[in-house]
């Protein structure tokens, strides 16, 4: 029952703004129609049986409003035809409801875990949900070589290997991995990489590698290096720096100094990795700490990540959707939404009772396969982690409403400026890139109050416009662009779809072409701004602002609202230049062969194998083709014909 509404946003950030607008109705507005939901929760409570399960909330359009779980959806799904007892956004969401989804279950636990794949798979308007929706990185140490490489890892843990994590960021795994690599010398070069060495690369030079590609360490010494860096990563790195000082020992001792040298840089490596842990987690083992915080109405979650008595990392989350609902229901949620995506480890510290705790844990032990329990520190060491967590929680609370404050004051400033009716909620930015004309890409950011939203980027591949017109190029980006956001949303009632704001690159020629282009798709209510680069760009820095109606605005060099405005035409300018250089390095690399209709990379490679070059195929004779290792008949006759019709 994994359906999906052709209304819903396919971008989770934007979902999130859209369901925020849908369960900000008023109760007011919704009571007309509450009726027609309490309808349809009673025709379906009708069917349902004393069993496990998990409930979906619909609304007219099909779009998912709320996600449930029940240990009896027989008793759980009519409480919501209650509203004496319902709170005001419970209220909004059942006026919403128009028909629901059922699945049942095998136990509550299973149910539990299915409720938060549907919460992360629909994002609904009506429940706490997780922001953060990038993937924890890990580090890898790949099994199924006889020299194992260590690597950073993001998404689904299908390798085989061992997995060392979460980390709180890309920045923190690269770090550890470079010091690992000083550490204990493990490859991270790909494996055909390996294959194709005859001599050491440059990281053997720099001594942070051992170089078994071309032999300078055998199996049995590599796997002492694998075996101390698995010890060191699960937490006894201590009798690895233990060992590793008895050997430098030993080899000042029998005067091999380059040998102690050596041993004393991969010692201070060890150092660095402990040293770097700006949080104290010894005798915590492997846990993941919550802590809470809430103020002004928002909610703020402080996560710490330790693994082996090493911290690993921390991060803040602030999940929406919270209002009406308990902090300690807020923390169970997001616990369980984290978790869906990352293996919980066997301890899980937080800062409060936890409502369904056992159910809760149950639930994890069954998707982590191994116990794991959630647990209050009282005293110890645990205790004063849970209190600089608690503490972190709330310094990352206060810096998130300071930053929303100021974001929102700029937002009404730059609204002001660009004469909008209201401050923007999603603003488009265009640019175009490219060299004399060839292989142009045009390009388009999105922003939000939140920042950018990288998942609803677009580049579009010139198609029509002509060599080096750029006013071309923008008239044709506009026209795909709205073109096609008439087609899905010509009443304009689906968020994400139509912007509030479009901002272009360029000056008055580009502003012409977009004005134009939008008037002849009888668009005219869209607000459009054009940045450019003023007189004295270069010694002040000075934008200005094009209007539709020609008129023409500058703002002071160190208004913020000029900081906001550069910051969005500068990352649109990056992404249309790395769209730019993506398309020209794959035209680089391209081959004649790809043009043949059915030659796959495989025959493709054995074509170039035998013949040397993609001219050499184009000139090789029928009877050349058919001798050709791996290439049948079929394919000699049509590789031929191709490059000889006619002939």
């Amino acid at each position: 029952m994994s359906r999906t509404s052709a209304g819903t946003p396919h971008n989770p950030r934007g979902a999130e703004r859209f369901n925020e607008e849908r369960a900000s109705y008023t109760v007011a507005r919704a009571q007309p129609d509450i009726d027609a939901g309490v309808n349809a929760i009673r025709e379906t409570a009708r069917t349902l049986k004393p069993v496990p399960g998990v409930y979906r909330m619909l609304d007219a359009r099909g779009d998912v409003l709320y996600v449930g779980k029940a240990r009896s959806l027989k008793s759980r799904v009519p409480n919501y035809t209650q509203l004496p007892g319902l709170s005001n956004r419970l209220k909004r969401m059942v006026s919403q409801t128009r028909r629901m989804e059922i699945v049942t279950t095998n136990s509550e636990a299973e149910a539990l875990l299915l409720e938060a794949q549907l919460i992360k798979r629909y994002r609904p308007p009506f429940n706490v949900l997780l922001r953060d929706d990038k993937s924890f990185p890990f580090i890898l140490l790949r099994d199924g070589h006889d020299f194992p490489r260590i690597m950073k890892h993001r998404g689904a843990r299908r390798a085989k290997g061992n997995y060392y994590g979460p980390f709180a960021s890309a920045g923190s795994v690269n770090t550890t991995i470079n010091a690992l690599q000083k550490l204990f010398l493990l490859r991270s070069c790909t494996d055909s990489f390996f294959s194709r060495r005859d001599r050491p690369c440059l990281l053997y030079q720099i001594k942070r590698c051992s170089a078994p590609c071309v032999g300078r360490i055998d199996e049995d010494g590599y796997a002492e290096l694998v075996r101390q860096a698995k010890d060191f990563l699960g937490g006894r790195s201590s009798a690895v720096q233990q060992d590793l000082e008895r050997q430098m020992a030993r080899a000042a001792e029998d005067l091999d100094f380059e040998t102690a040298a050596i041993l004393r840089d991969r010692l201070r490596a060890a150092t660095f990795i402990q040293g770097s842990q700006a949080i104290n987690a010894n005798g915590v083992g492997d846990a993941d700490v919550f802590a809470l915080a809430a103020k002004g109405g928002q909610i703020g979650v402080q996560a710490f990540f330790v693994r082996g008595g090493q911290n690993w990392g921390h991060r803040a989350f602030f999940p929406t959707h919270t209002q009406d609902v308990e902090e300690d229901q807020v923390l169970a949620d997001v616990l369980m939404q984290f978790y869906e995506e990352v293996p919980p480890p066997k301890t899980i510290l937080v800062d409060r009772e936890l409502p369904e705790q056992d159910l809760l844990e149950a639930a994890l032990c069954e998707s982590a396969g191994v116990k794991v329990a959630i647990s209050i520190p009282q005293r110890g060491d645990r205790r004063r982690l849970m209190e600089q967590a608690s503490r972190n929680a709330r310094e990352a609370l206060d810096r998130r409403l300071a930053e929303t404050g100021t974001k929102t004051k700029i937002l009404r400033e730059l609204a002001e400026f660009l004469e909008l009716e209201d401050i923007p909620q999603r603003i488009e930015i265009y640019d175009n890139s490219h060299i004399q004309g060839s292989k142009a890409v045009g390009a388009m950011v999105v922003a939000s109050p939140e920042g950018f939203e990288k998942s609803q980027y677009r580049k579009f591949n010139i198609k029509t416009a002509q060599t080096n017109d750029d006013f071309g190029m923008m008239r044709e980006v506009m026209q795909r662009r709205f073109a096609r956001a008439m087609k899905d949303d010509p009443d304009r009632e689906k968020a994400g779809v139509w912007p509030d704001l479009v901002l272009i690159d360029g000056g008055k020629g580009q502003m012409s072409s977009v004005r134009d282009t939008l008037e002849e798709l009888g668009i005219e209510d869209v607000p459009l701004i054009a940045i450019a680069k003023g007189p004295h760009h270069g010694r002040e820095g000075r934008e200005v602002f094009h209007f539709p109606d020609g008129r023409e605005k500058t703002l002071p060099v160190n208004s913020p609202v000029l900081f906001h405005l550069q910051n969005l035409r500068d990352e649109v300018h990056r992404f249309a230049i790395g769209a730019h250089r993506a398309k020209r390095s794959r035209a680089i690399s391209a081959s004649p062969l790809d043009e043949i209709p059915g030659i796959g990379p495989t025959r493709k490679r054995a074509l170039l194998l035998h013949f040397g070059t993609a001219g050499k195929v184009r000139a090789a004779a029928l009877e050349d083709l058919r001798r050709a290792p791996g290439i049948s008949e079929a394919v000699a006759r049509k590789v031929h014909d191709f490059y000889h019709a006619g002939g």
